[in-house]
């Protein structure tokens, strides 16, 4: 029997909770995840405790913010001026931007509060700084094709997706 380990191919129902018990994501009604294990597809703290686990185990798993999304960072909330994301007419909370950073690279930054005249953008994950209660059931695991490995991901039924 397989166990989890890096270049395999895992397939795994879980449902996401944080400490209040409320659901933040669940592959309930939808096909498992698949991933490729190892190459850090997940978070440090899911990855890890899926290592060594067999096909039909199901258990539960409290994964603290440092293996997970880390802590808040207050230094990625930015308030702008409404007048610079003119551009952007039906701004609302919640809503996600994309922007550079100083080095160019790109950010998500979401909506967390608005007004007339200003706008604050915050950069950090939205699970940033929550304790992950996750319960999964391991489903299907195989051996990664070579072309899995060297593409660093899985393909789909037939070969290669993308």
């Amino acid at each position: 029997m397989l166990t989890i380990q890096k270049n395999h191919v895992v397939s795994i129902d879980y449902t996401l909770k944080n400490d209040e018990g409320k659901v933040l994501d669940t592959s309930s009604g939808r096909d498992p995840m698949t991933y490729l294990h190892g190459v850090g597809m997940l978070i440090p703290g899911m990855e890890n405790a899926l290592e060594g686990k067999s096909e039909g185990d199901d258990f539960s798993i409290s994964i603290a913010p440092a293996d997970a999304y880390g802590d808040r960072n207050d230094s990625l909330l930015h308030k702008v001026e409404r007048k610079e994301l003119a551009h952007l007419p039906d701004l609302e909370l919640g809503m996600e931007l994309q922007v550079k950073t100083n080095d160019g690279s790109p950010l998500v930054m979401t909506i967390v509060d608005l007004s007339d005249e200003t706008v604050v953008l915050d950069g950090n994950h939205p699970l940033a700084g929550m304790t992950l209660n996750f319960a999964i059931q391991v489903r299907n695991i195989r051996e990664a094709t070579q072309e899995e490995i060297s593409h660093g991901h899985v393909h789909g039924p037939g070969g290669h997706h993308h």
